[in-house]
């Protein structure tokens, strides 16, 4: 390795990125629960390593997404139903024990 920083994605070479980026950071659970959330409303084209975080944030982990989400309003939906809700709270009552 060349002692440079880590890098997360794509070559500076590859085409030109678009698209919507998303640093996710919590537990495996809630990273789990989100990118499937996110996936539902878009098309995931990247996705980064997942990363252990250490020191008060251990036990947590960081992870990069990029999607085409399409911005194209959705039959039947009023602007009352608001969008999809995650669950957190069940998602951390499956995640793994610290």
């Amino acid at each position: 390795m060349n002692g440079g920083p880590r890098r997360d994605g794509a070559s500076p070479r590859d085409p030109r990125l678009s698209g919507a980026e998303v640093w996710l950071t919590g537990t495996p659970a809630e990273l789990d629960a989100l990118t499937a959330a996110l996936t539902a409303a878009g098309h995931l084209t990247q996705r980064g390593t997942r990363r252990a975080l250490t020191g008060a944030d251990a036990g947590r982990h960081r992870l990069y997404l990029r999607l085409t989400v399409t911005a194209a309003k959705r039959p039947g939906r009023t602007p009352e139903q608001g969008g999809a809700l995650i669950d957190l709270d069940a998602a951390r009552a499956h995640r793994r024990p610290a």
